[in-house]
């Protein structure tokens, strides 16, 4: 199996090594291995892991939910259901938030074009 640093998972993810530690603290990160000098090493698995962590962060889940979240996968297949009813409800509130930010740019838009017309206007 292939593992990488803390550095490499670090920039693989474009966050900081202690964004890392502190996902790992959180227990966002459970079962880092560790090398013979006691350096964090990243497997596959957890770069995955990692990758679904950095998902949801990025979709603004909060990490109490990001946590449960990997309490159920450690619980394995009895939890999928309720993994699948959370992604589900996450999937909406993506969703929404989409939604909003697509009306406030529409609000930003026409702004724009207000004001690029004022300034043609004075420019004529």
């Amino acid at each position: 199996m292939k593992y990488c640093s803390i550095s490499e998972a670090a920039a693989a993810f474009k966050m900081s090594e202690s964004m890392l530690r502190y996902y790992e603290r959180q227990g966002l990160l459970p079962l880092i291995e560790r090398d013979e000098a006691g350096r964090r090493i990243f497997s596959e698995d957890q770069m995955a892991l990692l990758r679904t962590v950095n998902c949801l962060k990025n979709t603004n889940m909060q990490i109490k939910q990001i946590k449960q979240y990997i309490d159920w996968i450690l619980e394995g297949d009895t939890t999928i259901e309720r993994r699948l009813e959370m992604m589900k409800r996450h999937k909406q509130a993506v969703l929404d938030e989409i939604a909003s930010m697509t009306e406030s740019l529409q609000g930003i838009e026409d702004k724009i074009t207000r004001y690029t017309t004022s300034m043609e206007e004075k420019q004529s």
